[in-house]
């Protein structure tokens, strides 16, 4: 069932974008159910990337960081707005990057920015189910998974590219690769099937 989703909306993806070069992928678990919030990002054989990083946003509202999980390229800078009636009291401890905003609200967080590729957990110190990933990676391809599981990156040019999946959920941190030969003008695809760690009682109530 989940492949025949698959290729209905590469019909769909085909059409709408015919000719264009790119990779098309669809993400489940070992089950087959699909995964949403699953990063995507594909490196040219060889080590080109090229592109320039940008800017990104996670906001905390609800007790919550908007969103849960974020990709960005290395070098990128991502503002922290406060939109709680509390204040927040935001860090990470990850190599990736490390920092401690103390207690705060609206704008007052200082942006940063995130110029070692890996994977960096953000917490919150004063509500502990507070919880958020970012991704950062050498590349200016990139995507999240929807809720069909699906993305569609678009590539300047064919060739040989290596395609990654990267879920915060996967056993061991497993990120998985394919590595995909894609030509001028067509759209090349890929499915990943990532071994999930069992979701805790809490978290299925988030």
């Amino acid at each position: 069932m989940q492949y025949r989703h698959f290729a209905f909306c590469l019909g769909l993806v085909g059409a709408a974008h015919a000719g264009a070069t790119g990779i098309a992928v669809q993400v489940q678990d070992a089950t087959g159910k699909v995964l949403p919030d699953t990063v995507v990002y594909i490196e040219a054989e060889g080590g080109a990337t090229g592109g320039k990083p940008g800017t990104a946003l996670i906001e905390q509202k609800g007790l919550k960081f908007l969103p849960m999980v974020t990709v960005v390229q290395t070098g990128a800078t991502i503002n922290f707005p406060n939109n709680d009636k509390v204040r927040h009291h935001i860090y990470s401890f990850s190599p990736a990057h490390k920092f401690d905003q103390k207690l705060y609200s609206g704008q007052a967080a200082s942006p940063q920015i995130f110029d070692k590729a890996g994977t960096v957990v953000l917490g919150c110190n004063i509500h502990d189910k507070m919880i958020a990933y970012v991704k950062i990676v050498d590349t200016p391809y990139f995507a999240k998974s929807d809720g069909a599981g699906s993305v569609r990156i678009d590539l300047p040019a064919g060739g040989k590219y290596v395609v990654k999946a990267w879920h915060y959920n996967t056993v061991g941190g497993a990120t998985p690769e394919q590595v995909l030969t894609v030509k001028a003008g067509e759209l090349a695809t890929a499915v990943f099937k990532l071994p999930m760690k069992p979701i805790a009682a809490d978290d299925a109530a988030l």
